[in-house]
């Protein structure tokens, strides 16, 4: 089979984002009127990212980024999706398996040039920058513009301080409700991005209705049973702890996913683990499954509180990461507060 060059590729993206199919959905419009709103451009990061015209052959190198793509309707302008920890989300089933998946964790740079993108979007810097699948300045060099979520390069975040980076400043829902919005624009459906926004809004503002839980302490378990994986103050997790109204047990680090010694975690005890149920095999205790029989079998675990208590309260990956699944995030760990007799 003939691997298509870089100059192909170009050409056939220029020519798929001028003569693909118009959009559907009720604030779809002619291809001529949805041209007339281009060019869009976005600050993101840093990059002035510029589009000419609508993608039509989107490729999202990060679930996250793939979810929202798909909440937003616009799975037919999609032309591959890598990088899972987790299923997909509730009630996007249908939508994803009409996108092909190029690879379930990075994909090469050339896998991705294969899809002949018009527009590469990521959720991290690891993913779409050195050491990732490609920088963005290589897909930039083939006239591909790319995107990479606010949630993590920018927003106080420093991804150059080792692991998965620290943060001078907390994460807020803004940011994911920002990110929900360029890729609105960039795809020229703004008032999709508006409703999916409002409906965001609503479910943290039902979850947490009356919700007080300011003497619990809640400690996040991401990965790993050697040297655990927790999160730092001011993630993800620090975004749904904030919405509970609760505190983080390691809120003293900045770091976003330090490694913790379990001795550290005993002196703390937490009073609910909030565990991440994931699917991938990367590292060591990536299932709730496993986490659990773990921290019950453990000398150096089953003493906690909350172990003995089994206040457990299981996300995905995915709601732990700065996504739109962090709301599902705080309507699980407020769930689980109820449950556990701590709401107010």
């Amino acid at each position: 089979m003939l691997r298509t060059t870089p100059a192909l590729l170009l050409t056939s993206a220029l020519l798929l984002t001028g003569c693909g199919s118009s959009s559907t959905g009720d604030d779809a419009k002619p291809e001529g009127a949805a041209a007339a709103g281009y060019p869009v451009t976005l600050d993101n990061c840093g990059h002035q990212v510029t589009l000419q015209s609508a993608p039509r052959r989107a490729v999202s190198l990060n679930q996250g980024t793939t979810e929202i793509l798909l909440s937003l309707g616009l799975a037919d302008r999609m032309a591959g999706t890598a990088t899972w920890t987790d299923p997909v989300m509730k009630g996007l089933g249908a939508a994803n398996a009409t996108v092909p998946r190029l690879a379930d964790n990075n994909p090469s740079f050339e896998k991705v040039l294969d899809a002949e993108p018009d527009f590469v979007t990521a959720s991290f810097v690891s993913t779409l920058g050195k050491g990732g699948v490609a920088t963005r300045e290589q897909f930039e060099k083939l006239g591909v513009p790319t995107y990479v979520s606010p949630s993590d390069c920018s927003a106080g975040k420093d991804n150059d301080s080792g692991g998965d980076g620290s943060r001078s400043e907390p994460l807020t829902l803004e940011t994911v409700y920002g990110e929900i919005r360029d890729l609105a624009k960039a795809f020229g459906v703004d008032d999709r991005g508006e409703k999916l926004i409002a409906s965001l809004e609503k479910r943290v503002s039902t979850a947490t209705a009356g919700l007080h839980a300011s003497d619990v302490s809640l400690m996040y378990w991401f990965a790993n049973s050697q040297s655990p994986y927790l999160a730092g103050c001011c993630g993800a997790p620090g975004a749904i702890t904030r919405a509970v109204g609760a505190r983080n047990a390691f809120d003293d680090t900045h770091d976003e996913w330090p490694q913790i010694g379990w001795e550290t975690v005993a002196d703390r005890d937490p009073d609910v683990i909030v565990i991440g149920d994931l699917t991938r095999k990367q590292q060591t205790a990536e299932t709730a499954e496993a986490k659990i029989r773990f921290l019950e079998t453990n000398p150096a675990t089953r003493n906690l509180t909350a172990v003995k208590k089994k206040r457990y309260v299981l996300l995905s990956g995915q709601s732990m990461n700065p996504s739109i699944r962090t709301i599902e995030g705080i309507e699980q760990v407020a769930a689980g507060l109820r449950d556990f007799g701590f709401a107010k």
